[in-house]
């Protein structure tokens, strides 16, 4: 990886995002935090600055057409380029248990909300920037994905994951990984590197307390994917080093 990197971490101000950009900033990376909500953005960037980080944050909702284009002319107005993008923006929607098969009662208004954050948003954004990511010696994009997104292991009734299944959540994390597949296989001639990422089932507003895991690890795999050397993995799904079938 070359100097002075620059990377977009997206719904950064708090949980896995947070973390990313934090874990991303130790290694010396200028970080740029994307926040839906700008005051907490703002108070976001600031923790990290206090520890001595190289932060700052932009106003970014990833279902707004006008927010991404602002986005785009910012990096071009004060860098030229963008060496990493994490996807890490995504949520799930209150009418769906974790613990439930929604397919039969999901509405139309939720399954439409989920994919517009989790993929459709993410999908604009990294087509927007990827003139800028082109510019990169080493380009990674890392959209952060779930093992609740892979066929396999959902179509596996003696998977720990098989009573899991909130539909939109699911569903919008397979697209999301076959856009990696796809962007992964046009990018195939470039230094552009491109995997999802499982995090695991971390403590955040997302995964609730219930989770197992703190975000500490839980941003590790998507640090590890944004900082690939030249001959590292692209078109891949990890959990750590662990590579997750589709």
């Amino acid at each position: 990886m070359s100097a002075n990197q620059i990377a977009l971490v997206t719904g950064a101000n708090k949980g896995l995002g947070f973390e990313t950009s934090r874990q991303l900033a130790i290694k010396g990376i200028k970080i740029v935090m994307g926040a839906r909500n700008i005051d907490k953005g703002k108070s976001a960037s600031k923790k990290l600055k206090d520890q001595g980080f190289d932060v700052e944050c932009i106003e970014l909702d990833v279902t707004n057409s006008s927010h991404i284009k602002e986005v785009k002319q910012y990096f071009e107005k004060h860098y030229g380029k963008l060496d990493i993008l994490v996807n890490n923006a995504g949520m799930v929607h209150p009418e769906e248990p974790l613990f439930a098969n929604s397919a039969g009662t999901v509405s139309p208004v939720a399954l439409r909300k989920i994919f517009d954050v989790n993929l459709f948003g993410q999908v604009e954004l990294t087509q927007a920037l990827l003139p800028l990511l082109r510019k990169s010696d080493a380009g990674r994009i890392v959209n952060v994905s779930s093992i609740l997104g892979s066929l396999t292991i959902q179509s596996d009734q003696k998977s720990d994951y098989s009573q899991v299944k909130p539909f939109s959540y699911d569903a919008s994390k397979a697209a999301l990984n076959q856009f990696t597949i796809h962007l992964a296989a046009l990018l195939k001639d470039t230094p552009i590197k491109v995997n999802s990422a499982h995090p695991g089932w971390v403590k955040t507003d997302l995964g609730t307390d219930m989770a197992p895991m703190g975000v500490e690890e839980g941003a590790k795999t998507a640090v590890r994917l944004a900082t690939l050397n030249q001959d590292g993995p692209t078109g891949k799904f990890f959990h750590f080093n662990d590579e997750i079938p589709w």
